[in-house]
């Protein structure tokens, strides 16, 4: 910012009310313009404001078109700073225009927006007077102009308010819907879509628009344009856009980066979450500068690409895991594994990492970027290491206090869906006392989207669940889901082949994840995986099998539950829960039935 726009930033925000909506030199609408403040109000309208830090004696000559100026000393000719403005409001009306949900429906206004609009210049470096006494008013209208003296510190609010509202006709009535707000923000600002199973939104400003739209609230949207340098931690319910704010960010800073900057990491634990980023990623054209790894694969390329020797494969799976992350460590502390690799590192389901493994990352970040991000959710935390070993994220060197943001509203499911999968959670979503870092256990609080009751079917047995679940796919499909948006989600192995025998039978396209690399998330097939590797993930239509047999025999009532929570939020449109027997959850969910 120059120094004005910092000042008109700070007043704009001291001085305006809660309900104001502010941007600051941020792209809008299709042609991604950059006006300098946009300032959005419900019942006032949408105002482009133009800053100019000229002095007076910076101004040679003003006329209603074109302006001369001596900047630096060195005479120029610009467009009228109001016209400038003008053009900027003009392309934002353009494209809100072509909403018919923000129009005029009829009347001599028919297809003009339904609520106001204008656009104004500030000037910070005159003053009012000096506005008038070199008769700038013949060049540009002086109720559009906001003036040095008009915007100190010690304004009155009502005063500055009422100044911006004169910049609008006398005549432009109207007021923002709610739902209207949440449209012009779709239109104006591309970048802070959710699209339903996407992370992001790659429809062009000309396709139609979604008759029901989920964007982000402010909160998400502050987050996603403005964190800042350093290590940040974003604590986040499941369902409440954090893997697309990750996603985001990733791509901000490679379109950032020159082609010397070192590349970014991102990280996850879960193998199909992986395919899945680094998916996205490649599509976007930017998989050489965003690697995208799950935990172990990136601990395997580390010796390999620093010649270090690898675990024994004869060793069981876990203890072969466990030895191939020592070994990293190791190398990294004799720097025989150089440190400082990446520009960036991204933790997605931080929750699941270990302390050593926060502390090794955590070493990976280049010290003159010294950018960390770190995603956190307590209730998905479903593997033992991260969740039995306390620790704080000052000891693995995570610089967390004061910079961790809250997300507390799940987006992904619907009330009826979360509100299911909480009955068999709700203890685990009971706020805690903070921990060193301050950060509690949240309680989701629904987005409000309202969608269908789950289905919950009782059974003689699991292999008639398998088959009921087969038929209420073939059903989904009927209904217009593609293949491709449905998962079935599993306890153990046994349920999943179960299921892709019934699937099998009724001859319906499906893909079984048993293991790292048989996960395709472009296949249009339904995915048959464990409940524990879907967390990361979502899907429109989701089927849960065994949940009568949930816990299964010697586990443990808690973490069953919370692997029953992560399964439940992956659906985002329709939740299916088969249950043989009156055992298990089955109990809990009696009252959803």
């Amino acid at each position: 910012m120059t120094s004005g726009e910092r000042r008109l930033a700070e007043r704009l925000e001291a001085k305006l009310d809660d309900d104001y909506l502010l941007w600051y030199d941020v792209p809008m609408g299709p042609r991604n313009t950059h006006p300098d403040f946009c300032v959005v109000h419900p019942r006032r309208g949408i105002l482009v404001l133009e800053v100019k830090d000229w002095k007076l004696s910076t101004i040679q000559q003003a006329d209603k078109q074109n302006w001369e100026i001596i900047p630096d000393g060195i005479p120029k000719t610009v467009i009228n700073p109001l016209e400038q403005a003008r053009q900027y409001a003009h392309q934002v009306v353009k494209a809100l225009e072509r909403d018919a949900q923000l129009v005029q429906p009829d009347g001599p206004h028919a297809g003009k927006l339904a609520f106001p609009w204008s656009y104004g210049v500030v000037f910070t470096e005159i003053t009012r007077k000096q506005f008038e006494d070199a008769e700038l008013q013949h060049a540009i209208e002086p109720h559009r102009v906001l003036c040095k003296d008009e915007m100190l510190e010690g304004v009155d609010a009502e005063a500055l308010q009422s100044r911006l509202w004169d910049m609008f006709p006398f005549m432009m009535r109207g007021v923002m819907s709610l739902p209207q707000l949440d449209r012009v923000r779709w239109i104006m600002f591309p970048e802070v879509r959710v699209q339903q199973g996407a992370l992001f939104d790659d429809n062009d400003a000309d396709t139609d628009l979604p008759d029901i739209m989920r964007v982000m609230d402010i909160q998400q949207e502050q987050l996603a344009r403005s964190l800042g340098e350093g290590h940040r931690v974003i604590h986040g319910v499941a369902g409440s856009g954090k893997t697309m704010i990750l996603g985001y960010r990733a791509e901000y800073l490679a379109q950032a980066s020159t082609a010397s900057s070192k590349p970014i990491l991102i990280l996850c634990f879960n193998e199909p979450l992986g395919v899945k980023l680094h998916s996205v990623m490649t599509t976007k054209g930017l998989g050489g500068r965003v690697h995208v790894r799950h935990f172990h694969r990136w601990c395997r390329d580390q010796l390999v690409a620093y010649g270090q020797t690898l675990p024994d494969s004869r060793m069981q799976v876990s203890a072969m895991m466990d030895d191939m992350v020592h070994r990293v460590i190791t190398a990294v502390d004799r720097q025989q594994i150089p440190s400082g690799q990446y520009q960036a590192v991204m933790i997605d389901e931080g929750h699941d990492f270990a302390p050593e493994w926060l502390k090794l990352v955590t070493q990976m970040v280049d010290p003159n970027t010294n950018s960390l991000l770190v995603l956190y959710d307590d209730a998905q935390s479903i593997y033992e290491r991260a969740r039995n070993k306390q620790f704080s994220f000052k000891s693995v060197g995570i610089q967390a206090q004061g910079r961790t943001t809250i997300l507390k509203i799940n987006y992904r499911n619907t009330k009826q869906i979360l509100q299911t999968a909480s009955l068999v959670a709700a203890d685990l979503l009971t706020a805690e006392d903070k921990d060193d870092d301050g950060i509690p256990l949240l309680k989701p609080i629904s987005c409000g989207r309202d969608g269908e009751a789950p289905l919950i079917i009782r059974l003689p047995s699991l292999r008639d669940e398998a088959f009921a679940i087969a038929d209420e796919m073939g059903n989904a499909h009927q209904e217009g889901h593609a293949w491709g948006d449905m998962a079935i989600l599993c306890h153990d192995y046994f349920t999943m082949d179960l299921c892709a025998k019934a699937l099998e039978q009724r001859k319906l396209p499906f893909n079984v994840r048993k293991r790292a690399g048989d996960f395709n998330p472009r296949a249009n097939a339904i995915q048959i995986m464990t409940m524990k590797v879907s967390k990361g993930l979502e899907f429109p239509v989701v089927a849960l099998p065994g949940v009568g047999h949930m816990p299964a025999a010697g586990e443990d009532e808690q973490e069953a539950a919370r692997v029953f929570y992560v399964a439940a939020t992956r659906a985002t449109h329709r939740l299916v829960l088969t249950m043989s027997g009156d055992g298990g959850f089955g109990n809990r969910l009696s009252n959803a039935s």
